[in-house]
C-alpha cells in the first residue's frame, strides 16, 4: 500500500513564543482550530481512497503546549482509528522546550507512534536572534527522552534565519544528526507579512534567502543526512495560495524539492569539464535533469556543454549515464 498522512493543523495555538518567522495562519491556510469532530471526519474521507494506509498527522502548531483537555480531545477522537489496519499511528509536531516524561506517557497512551520537534537551528544565536524562546540543548534532551520512550523521532530545521550562514545550517545539520533521528523535514525561510523578520527585511536589516541559494544548500544538507540513514521527508513549504499572497520574499517555489532534485542533476553533469556530452536519462528524470522552464539545459549550453539528451528506460530514475561525445 501506498503511505500516506491524514494531516489536521492546530495553527499557532498553545505556542508561547511568536518567532521571527512565524505566521501560522497563514502557513496552514487554517483561519480556526479543528475539532475532534473535524478529526473524524478527515480520517472518515481518507479512508474512502483505497490503497492507502495512514498516519494521523497533528501539525501546524506546538501540539503538546496547548490546552491539555483540548489536546487529550483530539488525540480521542484520533485514538479511535488505531485499530483500523489502514491507520498506523498519529505523528505530532511540537516545540523541544514542551517534551517531558509525563506527556510522552500520555501521547503513548493515545497510540501516538512519531513526534516530530521543531528544531529550526541548533546555534544559540540563531535561536535568540529568531526569538525562538529555546536552546540548542534543549532540542538535544527532548530528543533523547522522545528516543528512550520508544517514539519514532523526527526533525525539522529551516535556512536562511536571521544571522544564519550555510556554515551555521551545516553544523545544525550536523548536530541534529548526532541526535539520531529517523526522519528530517528541511524548510528554507519564507517571509511573511506580519512578522519580526518583514521588519528586518523592510529596515534592510536582513535579506532573505533566494531559492536558487537554498536549493544549493540542500544538495549538500541531504546527503549529510541520507548517509545518516535519516530519512529526508520533506523539502520546502507545502504549495499554498496563502504563502504566495503574504509573502515579502525568502526561499519558496511550489516545487522546492523537484528544484532540489534538478540541482543535484546539474551538479552531476558540472563533474564533467565543458565539451560533447550524450546524456542518457530516465523518462521520469527528463525535467529534472533539464530543469524548471529548462534553466539546466540553457546554463549548460552558456556554460560550454553541448549535450545529446537520449532517454532510455536502462537507466535508473534519478541516476545519469554521461558519455562524451
Amino acid at each position: 500500500m501506498k503511505k500516506g498522512n491524514i494531516s489536521i493543523f492546530v495553527p499557532h495555538l498553545g505556542c508561547p513564543q511568536q518567532c521571527s518567522f512565524c505566521n501560522q495562519k497563514t502557513i496552514t491556510g487554517k483561519q480556526t482550530q479543528p475539532t475532534p469532530d473535524d478529526v473524524k471526519s478527515a480520517v472518515q474521507t481518507a479512508l474512502k481512497r483505497k490503497g492507502y494506509e495512514y498516519e494521523i498527522a497533528f501539525f501546524g502548531g506546538s501540539f503538546t503546549a496547548i490546552d491539555r483537555e483540548y489536546m487529550e480531545s483530539l488525540l480521542k477522537a484520533a485514538a479511535e482509528f488505531i485499530d483500523n489496519d489502514r491507520i498506523k499511528g498519529i505523528r505530532i509536531s511540537t516545540r523541544p522546550d514542551f517534551i517531558d516524561n509525563e506527556v510522552l506517557q500520555l501521547l503513548k497512551s493515545y497510540g501516538v507512534t512519531a513526534i516530530e520537534l521543531g528544531a529550526q537551528s541548533m546555534d544559540d544565536e540563531v535561536l535568540k536572534a529568531n526569538l525562538r524562546g529555546h536552546c540548542a540543548e534543549d532540542v538535544a534532551v527532548a530528543a533523547k527522552l522522545i528516543k528512550d520512550n520508544g517514539f519514532e523521532l523526527g526533525v525539522q530545521m529551516m535556512t536562511g534565519l536571521y544571522r544564519d550562514t550555510d556554515e551555521k545550517a551545516i553544523k545544525t545539520a550536523e548536530k541534529l544528526i548526532e541526535l539520531k533521528p529517523d526522519t528530517v523535514r528541511i524548510y528554507p525561510t519564507v517571509v511573511l507579512k506580519g512578522t519580526y523578520l518583514a521588519e528586518l527585511v523592510e529596515r534592510e536589516e536582513y535579506t532573505p534567502q533566494t531559492v536558487d541559494d537554498a536549493a544549493a544548500l540542500c544538495t549538500t544538507l541531504v546527503p549529510m543526512f541520507e548517509s545518516a540513514g535519516v530519512r529526508v521527508i520533506r523539502l520546502g513549504l507545502h504549495a499554498s495560495d496563502d504563502i504566495k499572497k503574504n509573502m515579502v520574499g525568502g526561499a519558496y517555489h511550489d516545487s522546492f524539492g523537484e528544484i532540489v532534485q534538478s540541482r543535484f542533476m546539474l551538479n552531476k553533469v558540472l563533474a564533467y569539464p565543458p565539451g560533447n556530452y550524450e546524456i542518457f536519462v530516465n523518462p521520469k528524470s527528463v525535467s529534472k535533469l533539464k530543469g524548471q522552464q529548462k534553466r539546466n539545459a540553457y546554463f549548460l549550453m552558456e556554460q560550454g556543454y553541448n549535450i545529446k539528451y537520449t532517454v532510455t528506460d536502462k537507466i535508473i530514475a534519478g541516476e545519469l549515464k554521461i558519455v562524451r561525445a
